[in-house]
C-alpha cells in the first residue's frame, strides 16, 4: 500500500539526474543494504517519536493555541529525555521544526529507521459546545464506537491535504465509515506489544501526570497501518476544553505528559527479551534488616523447587476485536483454532505442541493463508516470552 524512499542520507551521495530507472533501482538495494550493514557499536533500540501534524497542517485549533505547536512541544521532551538517559537507545523523528510531513512519510521514515517503537503525539479536540477531559493511547483496529471512529477520521483527513492520496492510498476515503471496514481484517503481528506500550502509557498518565484516564483505544489510523512495529497514537487531551489547553500549553503540561510517555517508553524496553528487564527488581530492605538495629535475619528458607510444566508453543494467526463464529472466512479453513484474551482482544490461535520444530512447520505451511502468523509460548494457561520457552525447548532436548 505504501512504498519505501531510499534514506536521505543515501539519497544525498547520488548525482542527480545521472541513474536511468534501472540504476535507480540498483542503487535503493544498495542503499538498504548499507542500512543493514551497521556496525555493532550502533543503538540497539530505535524509538520514532512522530509529532502529529505541522506546517500548513494546524490539526485542532484551540482558543490560545494549534494542535501542531503542542504536540512537536511533547514530542521534542520525550525525546530529550531518551537522549539524556538511554545511552542505548537511538531517538528518531518525523519532524523537529514546524514542517508539514504527510502520513506515508512519517511511517516511511519509521520503517526505513527499523525502529522497535513508533509513538505518534497528537491532542484531541470537540465540536463546539462539548466539554471532554483527560488522555487516551490508542492502537490499531477496528473502532468500537463511533467516538473512536470519529477520532481516527480526523486524524486520517490530513491525507486529503496531499494532491495524490487517491492513488497514494488506494482510494481510502477518511471521511466514509465503510472504508475503515478494511481494519476488521487487520492480523497485527505487533498488536500484543502495542497494546503492552498503550497500556503502560496510560498508567503513567494517571499515576504520574494525574490526569483523568480515558483508557486504551482502537480505531483505523492510517500512519498506523503502515509502520512495520509496534506502534501507538497517544492523544494527551482535549484542546478544545479550555482548562486541558492551558493545561497542554503550560511548562507543567508539557514536563508531565513527555515524562508519562518516557517513562512508559523505558518500561516497555526494560520488558524486551536481553534487557534490563532480567536484572532482579531491587528490594527495599525491612525494618529486620535495618543495619542500624544491630541485627540480621537470616533470609527465609526456600521451598522445594517444583518441575515446571514444559511450553507449549502455539502459531497465533489474526486478532479480533469480537469473537468470531465458527467458519468465519477469516479462518480461511483452518481447523481446529483456538483463542484466548487479552488486552479486551481475541487472539486466535492454530497448533499445539510442545515441540518447537513440530509447531515452525506447521507455520510455514499455512504462511500461504496468514502471511504473518507468528509463535506464542504458554506454560499452563499463562502466556510467557517466546524466546525463553525455545531456550527451555532447546535446553531440554
Amino acid at each position: 500500500m505504501y512504498k519505501n524512499t531510499i534514506h536521505r542520507q543515501t539519497l544525498s551521495r547520488m548525482p542527480e539526474g545521472r541513474l536511468s530507472n534501472v540504476w535507480n533501482r540498483v542503487a535503493s538495494w544498495v542503499g538498504m543494504l548499507m542500512l543493514v550493514s551497521l556496525p555493532l557499536t550502533a543503538k540497539d533500540f530505535t524509538v520514532v517519536l512522530d509529532a502529529g501534524h505541522g506546517g500548513h497542517d494546524s490539526g485542532a485549533v484551540g482558543r490560545i493555541s494549534k494542535e501542531k505547536n503542542i504536540n512537536l512541544k511533547v514530542a521534542l521532551a520525550v525525546g530529550r529525555l531518551l537522549e539524556q538517559n538511554c545511552n542505548d537507545v537511538k531517538v528518531v523523528y518525523t519532524r523537529r521544526t514546524d514542517k508539514f510531513v504527510p502520513l506515508h512519510g512519517r511511517a516511511d521514515i519509521a520503517n526505513q529507521a527499523k525502529a522497535d517503537l513508533f509513538v505518534s503525539i497528537h491532542t484531541n479536540s470537540l465540536p463546539k459546545g462539548r466539554i471532554a477531559r483527560g488522555a487516551e493511547t490508542y492502537t490499531l483496529g477496528l473502532h468500537r464506537t463511533k467516538e473512536n471512529l470519529a477520532v481516527a477520521q480526523k486524524e486520517n483527513a490530513v491525507i486529503l491535504i496531499e494532491s495524490d492520496y487517491k492513488q497514494r492510498y488506494a482510494g481510502f476515503n477518511p471521511n466514509s465509515a465503510e472504508s475503515y471496514i478494511m481494519f476488521e481484517f487487520i492480523q497485527d503481528k505487533n498488536m500484543e506489544q502495542s497494546v503492552s506500550l498503550a497500556q503502560s502509557i496510560q498508567q503513567q498518565f494517571r499515576t504520574r501526570a494525574r490526569r483523568n484516564d480515558r483508557g486504551v483505544r482502537q480505531a483505523g489510523f492510517l500512519v498506523l497501518h503502515a509502520t512495520s512495529m509496534p506502534s501507538v497514537l497517544v492523544e494527551l487531551g482535549y484542546i478544545s476544553t479550555p482548562d486541558e489547553e492551558r493545561y497542554l500549553n503550560s511548562q507543567k503540561g508539557v514536563t508531565d505528559m513527555s515524562a508519562s510517555i518516557y517513562h512508559a517508553i523505558v518500561d516497555y524496553k526494560r520488558r524486551q527479551p536481553g534487557t534490563q528487564a532480567d536484572a532482579p527488581t531491587a528490594v527495599t530492605p525491612s525494618k529486620a534488616d535495618n543495619p542500624q538495629s544491630g541485627k540480621k535475619t537470616a533470609p527465609p528458607a526456600r521451598p522445594a523447587a517444583k518441575k515446571r510444566e514444559a511450553p507449549v508453543f502455539k502459531i497465533q494467526i489474526l486478532t479480533s476485536s469480537a469473537p468470531l463464529k465458527p467458519g468465519d472466512r477469516r479462518l480461511k479453513g483452518l481447523k481446529p483454532v483456538s483463542y484466548y484474551r487479552e488486552g479486551g482482544l481475541y487472539k486466535y490461535t492454530y497448533g499445539s505442541s510442545t515441540d518447537y520444530n513440530e509447531v515452525s512447520r506447521l507455520r510455514k505451511s499455512i504462511l500461504s493463508k496468514f502471511k504473518d502468523a507468528f509463535i506464542i509460548a504458554f506454560r499452563g494457561n499463562e502466556k510467557m516470552n517466546v524466546q525463553q520457552a525455545i531456550k527451555e525447548f532447546k535446553q531440554n532436548k
